[in-house]
């Protein structure tokens, strides 16, 4: 495409913008720009200034003005007369606005005191108001201000008037406009504007003179390219390693880096010097006065070999070329090649160690995988010996250099004859000198590079020693295990005739590093220790440690914590009135020492709910209101609103994980579950609710072993539905088997697996309750079990139909007299005659109470178990209370007999109705002392 004409069309504008770009982005054009910048913005600062000096001078100006016009008027012969005057408006307009012209203000006011208008430029402003504050002239003062409002804007002064004898009697007001003061600068505007452009033309000359001379010295490079080339010039002096000679035509050394002076040793400042003169080798001077091409052709500089490269450089500005050369010193790439490699082999050695050591929460085991994993890519023996309260678990004093003793609890070795002591052992450190006891004292390793020269060592155990000599022990680093700044042990690490290498310092520090490392993880071990041991004491005291002696189940029962921490599994035998048990188990999730705390309370409630015989499910109803009352009361503690501990059971609200064995897990007992079964022997009924447990296993007295289905229940503290219970009749010499989680489910384990193995080992007939706890174990236990197992079995028993005497009492009071009779005869067929009264008397009282204040249908029931148990039911729910009658009253001794009498007695309910019981001791030795015995006739006239 052709322009007009024929002519190719030249893009000058396109030619033009590129090469301002490329002039804007050059160092010279930068500093043009910046020169400008800087011009203008002094030149605007400049005129901004001059602007607003000229306002400042017009507005002093106009001040001065209206002051002078203000005092002249006010101090005008005949001012104060006129203002006496009826009408002072018709006398001194006119001589006011004479006034104003002749001084050259916008107004002249007359005011009286009140600030109202006498006099104005603008007469509909006569009469009103004037605006503003005026009390100090009024006051006797003269001021001038700035005053902003109505009638307008303007610099405004007030004077007050005087009569002849001082009194002020008006004021006069005198302003110019600020919008006149403004026009007096704004004609001043353009001779300042003038100036600055003025001055801005000279300033953006001078720059482009000075950015022309730069572009010519800059070759047009930009910021970057220049930022680049400098970059460049300073890598290659000083950044690699590799030196560079560059020698002109006349083989005079014109430049050579920091590595260049190194490889060749060469003289200081050896620039301008002839290549002979700077004492290189004969074959390396040749080489550079020659000129040849080379490329890693081989010198020997001194005991280095030099790889070499020689390039001529591109001749410039008619200049002929010299000669570059690069020197690389091969033998020190080899060296650091090897140093490398040590390097990555020790990094390896680290991160193994991060993750091998402390891979269980086991103190010894900790020691031997310390011992372990620097055995032989760092050492061909390692021993660790740890002070006996850290084995223990307990806290080592935290005084340094002061241990003589400790005990070897882990060894490893390129070979299983060593001549080292046994694992076990204690190792004393009595020589201060010896590598172990300095690098105590000292808090820090000790080498002992050369054991045969090491004399404390050798001291320390001569014979010893010698053996170890003998068998090829020759290097030694020391280091003590310190985690917070406590001595935890030692660790040993020895060199025998399988490295010839002796130690050196750099393994002195991978072998500090290691050793700090592997301290951690035997604190934490250490920590985890003593904390176990705390939970593992308080889980066993807060157990039942002897089962109280009961006739209703023969029991036998297995408690095992768990390997990484205690939790808080329970169990329970409870004798209950009436020849009853109740059999409890219980686990709270969690581990760690809280977790048995909340378990020794959870076992608390339900020993203190049990006391009021309570069916299982309204006792677990109980429990689950106790337990999220103290939920709540430790979740305010945990936000601040108390104590931290309302409940006395010194754990805090709210706790954080900050603990191996969960000492600062959540204080909330949400998450509790619960089994509690109620076995009576008379009747052979088994009653039992579930709180999120696992049922029991029954197992028939032909050994078929069952998992009746319970309703279970949401766990404790979660809340929101009610409890049901499951009643089941159980056979003569039946079992039951009751159990936490942690005996049938684990990590490698499903649940109905080990329900499956438990039914299989349950199944065993001939087995004591004893024997079939240890079959249990046997069969499910794991190796280390990751949760508390808590086992419980009971053999039932069934109490002997002879043992049981039950009458139907009816509703008239002369029945009273037969039931007794008939309770008697029963004592002295059992044998029980020397209780025969006392058991008369409580019986006579009981029944006399049932058909007095209950209700149909009444009964009594005689049991003898280990001891004589008496109850009397009927059908109302109206519970009895203890009184003490006063000598006036005829009766309210009733009970206040049977308490006195009877070791035991009580109160429980029924679906239609209660049962008061009292119990007796078989022998009248037993018998408590009480008052004297009335006439058993007597007694039906008694009441509550």
């Amino acid at each position: 495409m052709t322009g007009r004409g024929g002519r190719q069309p030249t893009r000058w504008g396109q030619r033009l913008l590129a090469r301002l770009s490329q002039w804007v982005r050059s160092v010279a054009g930068q500093v043009f720009a910046l020169q400008a910048v800087i011009v203008l913005l002094l030149i605007a600062a400049a005129a901004s200034a001059l602007v607003v000096q000229a306002r400042f001078d017009s507005r002093r100006d106009a001040a001065h003005r209206s002051l002078a016009a203000a005092e002249a008027f006010a101090h005008a012969p005949g001012l104060p007369a006129a203002l006496q005057e009826p009408d002072p408006t018709a006398v001194l307009q006119p001589l006011a606005e004479a006034a104003r012209r002749a001084s050259g203000v916008d107004f002249i006011a007359v005011l009286s005191l009140e600030g109202t208008r006498y006099t104005d430029a603008r007469p509909e402003l006569i009469g009103q108001r004037a605006s503003g504050d005026l009390t100090r002239a009024v006051a006797g003062q003269s001021f001038t201000e700035t005053f902003t409002g109505k009638p307008s804007d303007a610099v405004r002064s007030v004077v007050p008037v005087r009569d002849s004898r001082g009194a002020v009697v008006g004021l006069v007001s005198t302003g110019i406009e600020v919008e006149n003061v403004s026009d007096t600068v704004e004609d001043q505007l353009p001779l300042l504007l003038g100036a600055a452009v003025g001055a801005l033309l000279l300033g953006t000359g001078g720059a482009a003179l000075v950015s022309r001379r730069l572009r010519r010295q800059t070759h047009g490079m930009g910021a970057a390219e220049m930022t680049r080339m400098n970059e460049h010039h300073e890598a290659v002096l000083h950044a690699v390693r590799e030196g560079v000679l560059i020698v002109d035509a006349d083989h005079r050394l014109v430049l050579a880096n920091d590595e260049a002076r190194r490889l060749l040793d060469l003289p200081p400042d050896p620039e301008q010097r002839h290549v002979g003169d700077l004492g290189l080798d004969p074959g390396t001077a040749e080489l550079i006065i020659s000129g040849r091409v080379v490329t890693d052709e081989v010198h020997l500089a001194a005991d280095r070999l030099l790889a070499v490269n020689v390039r001529p450089t591109k001749p410039y500005g008619g200049q002929p070329s010299g000669t570059v050369m690069t020197l690389r010193d091969s033998t020190e790439l080899a060296a650091v090649s090897g140093r490398a490699e040590v390097a990555r082999g020790r990094l390896q050695l680290l991160y193994d160690a991060g993750v091998r050591i402390g891979t269980t929460l086991d103190v010894v085991r900790t020691a031997e995988e310390l011992s372990e994993v620097a055995v032989p890519r760092f050492a061909d023996f390692v021993t660790v010996e740890l002070l006996d309260p850290v084995l223990r678990g307990d806290e080592p004093s935290p005084v340094t250099g002061r241990y003589t003793e400790m005990r070897r609890a882990a060894m490893s070795g390129v070979r299983a004859d060593q001549p080292l002591q046994p694992v076990g052992d204690v190792i004393r450190f009595v020589v201060p000198t010896a590598p172990m006891a300095a690098a105590l004292a000292a808090g820090r390793g000790v080498l002992a590079a050369d054991l045969d020269s090491a004399m404390g060592w050798r001291a320390q155990d001569a014979d010893g020693t010698r053996v170890a000599l003998d068998y090829g022990l020759h290097s030694l680093i020391s280091v003590p295990l310190q985690a917070r700044g406590v001595v935890l042990g030692m660790a040993n690490f020895w060199r025998a005739a399988d490295t010839a290498e002796p130690f050196d310092e750099e393994d002195l520090s991978f072998a500090e590093e290691l050793a700090a490392r592997a301290a951690v993880s035997i604190d934490n071990a250490r920590r985890f220790t003593r904390e176990h041991a705390m939970a593992v004491t308080l889980q066993r005291s807060l157990l039942p440690r002897v089962l109280p002696d009961q006739s209703a189940v023969d029991v036998a029962f297995r408690y095992l914590p768990a390997k990484a921490g205690v939790g808080g599994d329970w169990f329970d035998v409870i004798p209950l009135p009436g020849a009853r048990v109740a059999l409890v188990v219980g686990d709270v999730v969690g581990h760690g020492v809280h977790a048995a705390a909340t378990m020794g309370r959870l076992r608390t409630a339900v020993h203190n709910f049990s006391t009021l015989d309570l069916p299982p499910d309204e006792l677990l109803g109980h429990l689950d209101e106790l337990i999220n009352r103290i939920d709540q009361n430790e979740a305010r503690a945990g936000d601040g609103g108390g104590d931290g501990d309302p409940d006395g059971s010194g754990e805090p609200g709210a706790g954080a994980q900050d603990g191996p064995d969960g000492l600062g897990e959540a204080a909330q007992v949400t998450g509790a579950t619960c089994l509690y079964a109620v076995y009576d022997p008379a009747s052979g009924r088994c009653v039992m609710a579930s709180a999120g447990h696992p049922g029991p296993a029954l197992v028939s007295p032909d050994g078929w072993v069952e998992f009746p289905e319970l309703p279970t229940g949401l766990p404790l503290g979660v809340g929101g539905m009610p409890f049901e219970a499951a009643e089941f009749q159980l056979p003569e010499a039946s079992r039951l088997a009751l159990f936490t989680d942690g005996l049938v489910e684990d990590r490698d384990r499903d649940f109905d697996t080990g329900l499956r193995l438990l039914g299989e080992t349950l199944a065993r007939q001939g087995r004591s309750p004893e024997q079939a706890c240890a079959d249990v174990l046997a069969a499910l236990l794991f190796p280390s079990p990751s949760d508390d197992i808590a086992l419980l079995i009971a053999d039932t028993r069934r109490l002997e139909a002879e043992r049981i005497a039950e009458w139907e009492v009816p509703g008239d009071p002369s029945a009273v007299s037969r039931v007794r009779n008939a309770g008697s005869a029963q004592l002295g067929a059992w044998g029980l005659e020397e209780i025969a009264f006392t058991t008369e008397l409580i019986l006579s009282e009981l029944v006399t109470n049932a058909i007095r204040y209950g209700s149909a249908p009444v009964r009594v029931r005689l049991l003898r178990d280990r001891n004589l148990i008496v109850e009397v039911s009927d059908g109302s729910s109206t519970s009895p209370h203890l009184r003490y009658a006063a000598t006036t009253d005829e009766g309210g001794r009733g009970l206040f007999l049977v308490a006195q009498y009877a070791e035991r007695w009580g109160t429980r309910y029924t679906d239609r109705g209660k049962v008061i019981w009292a119990e007796l001791p078989l022998t009248a030795e037993e018998e408590p002392p009480g008052p004297a015995a009335p006439d058993l006739d007597a007694l039906e006239d008694l009441a509550w």
